[in-house]
């Protein structure tokens, strides 16, 4: 390939490796594994086309009289692709290492630092793509070349893992682990980010219902307990690279709904925890989530979010919010959701 179609095909390719990477984050359905194959295909088409990239520049890269800042910039880019390539082979085929930061955290640090230090790189030899450096049936070829070898190197992982009982092999589709079989509260205690609020006083806690509603309807915790149950077999599925399957049991959404009727306009369900975090739900969805009181046959502890925590099948952990102290029925989409939650806890007192 012509070099200049190289480099935009890098920064095309880890562009996209990023887009669907941060999408994966919020996928949990089994219908989009699509996205996590093409995702680990890609990622492994890279390195061939790495591999032609370092063809052409070995030299200046050798000859330290020769670097200026992009050089420098692409050493750094070069030992980011190749951590972020190494933290994702591992995790996927040994799910090492545990605890945090783990492989998946690791692979997504170096993936982030890796854009960074191309981007730098694509700016200080900034090159436009022409149409002479992409036309022709070779150039076809070869781009039909690197996603057959992606492919074949993402199917031979499998059949490896497969092969070997390595400990990927048993992973979920997203990528994550299972950690075992835990009865009740048992399982693992995550906090995101800064949320760390100390545990709630239920005889002062109440559920606020409003928003796009034809009345405002304020619950006791003792309210909610005498309230309709719903029980919901769901798989909390952590980005932080693990998860497990529980019996959820608690106050069904759709019956919260029935008590302040949302308005014609009404589009989105929003579930604000008290440390300010937030995350919304289209309504349909919403309609079939519950508000867990009880996991397993225990209530839940304040780890995982006592008195009230979002169930929501199919979302990934970080959406299945804490602590709820209230529910916004929307009729417009929450966008600033995705601030709120990198800020929230930041004016709370932790415990």
């Amino acid at each position: 390939m012509r070099p200049r179609l190289v480099d935009w095909l890098l920064f095309i390719l880890v562009s996209f490796e990023v887009v669907t990477g941060f999408i994966s984050f919020t996928v949990g359905l089994p219908d989009k594994r699509w996205l996590f194959v093409l995702h680990g295909i890609v990622g492994l088409a890279l390195v061939l086309l790495l591999i032609w990239k370092l063809q052409r520049v070995m030299r200046r890269l050798t000859d330290p009289t020769r670097w200026d800042t992009a050089t420098v910039a692409s050493m750094f880019a070069l030992a980011a692709v190749l951590l972020t390539f190494l933290t994702g082979l591992v995790w996927t085929t040994f799910q090492w290492p545990l605890g945090y930061p783990n492989g998946i955290n690791l692979h997504v640090i170096f993936g982030l630092a890796l854009v960074v230090f191309m981007l730098v790189h694509m700016l200080w030899r900034y090159k436009p793509l022409r149409l002479q450096d992409v036309r022709g049936r070779r150039n076809t070829l070869r781009f039909l070349t690197l996603l057959t070898t992606g492919g074949v190197a993402w199917q031979a992982q499998q059949m490896s893992n497969q092969a070997l009982a390595a400990p990927g092999a048993a992973r979920r589709f997203t990528g994550s682990r299972e950690i075992g079989s835990y009865q009740g509260n048992a399982f693992p205690i995550t906090m995101w980010m800064l949320d760390n609020p100390a545990p709630l006083d239920l005889a002062q806690w109440q559920l606020h219902v409003h928003g796009a509603v034809q009345q405002t309807v304020t619950f006791s915790y003792a309210d909610l307990m005498a309230a309709p149950t719903m029980q919901q077999t769901a798989t909390l599925d952590c980005t932080g690279g693990w998860y497990t399957d529980q019996q959820w049991q608690g106050v069904a959404i759709a019956w919260l709904l029935e008590q302040v009727q949302p308005t014609a306009d009404a589009v989105a369900v929003s579930f604000v925890a008290v440390t300010g975090y937030r995350w919304s739900l289209p309504l349909d969805e919403a309609q079939n989530t519950l508000l867990a009181t009880h996991v397993g046959d225990e209530l839940l502890d304040h780890g995982h979010g006592a008195p009230l925590r979002l169930v929501a099948p199919g979302r990934r952990g970080f959406q299945w919010v804490k602590w709820v102290t209230e529910i916004e029925v929307l009729n417009a989409a929450d966008y600033g959701q995705w601030l709120v939650i990198f800020t929230s806890g930041l004016n709370r007192e932790p415990v």
